[in-house]
């Protein structure tokens, strides 16, 4: 299992009328959580991009417990559970600085071959980078 962790503070413009965190921001930030996760890992969504390998969404879940709001800090827990094969799980949960969890998510990514628009097995030196932690 491979955990990574990153912080990101919570901007005015991100939150609702209420002051909460607008849900549909979970997204971007499990988003910063994924590629800091891989940039921790020695890779980088561009590289893999360069080498013509692509990883759209294919499913996306989220539970929220508790809000954010505008200023909070938050820590972006990102999981990969099981090793990646053509398709790489994250799993997330967020907390607020006290410790707090807010919420908890999950999105599968798919590995495509650019040029053929194929799923395709995860690159080598991708599996060299995290197969040490299975």
């Amino acid at each position: 299992m491979y955990i990574s962790e990153t912080t990101i503070r919570v901007r005015y413009a991100e939150t609702d009328r209420m002051g909460y965190v607008y849900y549909g921001n979970y997204a971007q930030y499990y988003e910063v959580g994924r590629v800091e996760a891989l940039r921790q890992l020695g890779m980088s969504y561009k590289g893999l991009e360069d080498s013509g390998i692509i990883l759209p969404v294919m499913d996306y879940s989220v539970k929220f417990l508790k809000p954010a709001f505008y200023d909070d800090l938050l820590t972006i827990k990102t999981i990969v559970p099981e090793i990646p094969r053509v398709r790489i799980k994250f799993l997330y949960e967020v907390y607020n600085e006290t410790g707090d969890k807010l919420n908890e998510g999950e999105t599968t990514l798919v590995f495509i071959n650019q040029k053929s628009n194929k799923p395709c097995a995860a690159p080598v030196e991708f599996m060299n980078n995290i197969g040490k932690y299975f």
